[in-house]
């Protein structure tokens, strides 16, 4: 059985459709993101909570990108290094060009 396959037999019976999924997804996260401007758009944060506030969307990418990086080859590996380097010093835009290149680059040499 092949993943379409499966994927159409768990929605066709269920009778959900895919569009309604992601639909349903998006006003989750947006209700989420508005709750937390709501509670604390008028509260004074410490200088602390602010400093943890600021680092959780690149601890959340941190958590998301670091799985797929250990549990792939060694060239997805070496392209994620290359990235982390170009973000170092350039704009974002260019570090993912660049991440993006090393990977495909790497694949044709490894």
């Amino acid at each position: 059985m092949n993943d379409m396959s499966l994927f159409q037999e768990l929605y066709s019976d269920a009778g959900v459709a895919p569009w309604l999924v992601m639909v349903g997804m998006a006003v989750v996260t947006s209700a989420t993101r508005f709750s937390g401007y709501w509670a604390l758009g008028r509260r004074r944060l410490s200088a602390r909570t602010e400093s943890v506030l600021a680092a959780v969307p690149a601890s959340v990418l941190t958590a998301i990108v670091a799985p797929m990086v250990l549990a792939t080859g060694f060239s997805e590996s070496l392209a994620a290094l290359i990235t982390i380097a170009l973000a170092w010093r350039f704009p974002t835009l260019v570090a993912i060009a660049g991440g993006v290149a090393s990977v495909v680059v790497l694949r044709n040499l490894i």
